[in-house]
């Protein structure tokens, strides 16, 4: 094993310092959320050390389709992606422990193409500890990680010394964005990519309701867990008082939505008070609180969307039951004008 003063060390920009942000700017997302008539938390606070470590854990459940389907997909594509992009900086919005990106930097390393892998996250553990063990165990590798949410990543990324851009956005994340939510981040996303350039994209496609169900339903009761963490997350960070006893998780697909929604159903009249954000709501009996959706989608809809968006399909592998899709685009930087860019992007 080599000393640990000659194992290579990733570089990791923080691009936001909690101590410099009035805790009132980072919570205003949060505040408005809970001031809806249908209140609602922004899902990236499911995702903070603990949030980030019991996601992990969902993707290993037998019932949760998506990880597996879509890392049996990667299995057989990744060397063909390796071919079409050739050496490349590929960036990944939410590269959590980057376990699926390995079956991608294999493929670069046996084709012998030259990478830089710029991940993603808002969990600075998570993303420090990916990084760490992809240098050890990948020596070709560059890695420079990004902590902050995608907004941020977009507008700071490193500067690319290689052929071309990949950016890259698996895991069907993009389903947990409603249509302004979609249209501002791939006007983000473009801002960043030449055409010819190339994005990734990893889609749940849709598929009957009892197995979309219970993969938000899971057995053993992690994703209900993961739900529940959201408001322990936020006792933390804004001094809150929110009794997790108090609540039960609860998922369900909306047939109207195409969409899995996650909501914490209130088991009693209670009042919840944030002091760091000077906010107390009331809840209700039997009221909810969303936390979560996740868009399901048919293979069409997503070329023609993407074309709008200035991303030409270029290739598209599925598994044998079409469950789920991975799309290869290549820009075009011809997206139509008239779309809605106006949502606000979450502060971190």
């Amino acid at each position: 094993m080599a000393p640990i003063s000659s194992i290579r060390q990733p570089i990791i920009d923080y691009l936001v310092d909690p101590s410099k942000v009035a805790p009132i700017d980072q919570g205003q997302d949060v505040i408005q959320g809970l001031t809806l008539q249908q209140k609602t938390i922004p899902p990236h606070y499911l995702y903070d050390r603990l949030g980030s470590q019991l996601f992990e854990e969902i993707c290993g459940l037998p019932e949760y389709y998506p990880t597996r389907t879509e890392t049996s997909i990667l299995q057989t594509s990744a060397p063909k992606l390796a071919q079409i992009t050739g050496n490349c900086q590929l960036i990944e919005l939410g590269s959590g422990s980057s376990t699926k990106t390995r079956l991608i930097i294999e493929a670069y390393q046996k084709a012998g193409y030259s990478l830089a892998y710029v991940p993603v996250d808002v969990s600075t553990n998570i993303l420090t500890e990916s990084a760490q063990s992809l240098l050890l165990n990948y020596p070709f590798l560059e890695v420079h990680g990004l902590v902050g949410n995608y907004y941020l990543a977009l507008k700071n990324l490193p500067d690319n010394n290689l052929d071309s851009r990949l950016v890259c956005f698996l895991g069907s994340t993009l389903g947990n964005f409603d249509p302004k939510e979609c249209d501002y981040f791939f006007n983000q996303v473009m801002t960043v990519l030449k055409p010819g350039d190339y994005f990734l994209l990893g889609v749940d496609l849709q598929k009957p309701m009892p197995i979309l169900e219970a993969a938000y339903n899971d057995a053993q009761g992690i994703t209900a867990a993961f739900n529940l963490n959201i408001l322990q997350h936020l006792n933390w960070r804004f001094a809150g008082n929110f009794n997790l006893t108090n609540f039960k998780h609860q998922a369900f697909f909306n047939p109207e939505q195409s969409q899995i929604e996650m909501h914490l159903v209130s088991l009693g009249q209670q009042e919840v008070r944030l002091e760091k954000l000077d906010l107390t709501i009331t809840l209700a009996a039997g009221e909810t609180i969303q936390t979560e959706i996740s868009r399901k989608f048919s293979l069409q809809y997503l070329q023609d969307y993407l074309q709008k968006q200035g991303l030409k399909s270029h290739t598209v592998w599925t598994d044998n039951d079409q469950w789920f899709a991975l799309l290869l685009t290549q820009a075009t930087n011809q997206s139509d004008p008239m779309l809605n860019n106006t949502f606000k992007a979450p502060q971190d």
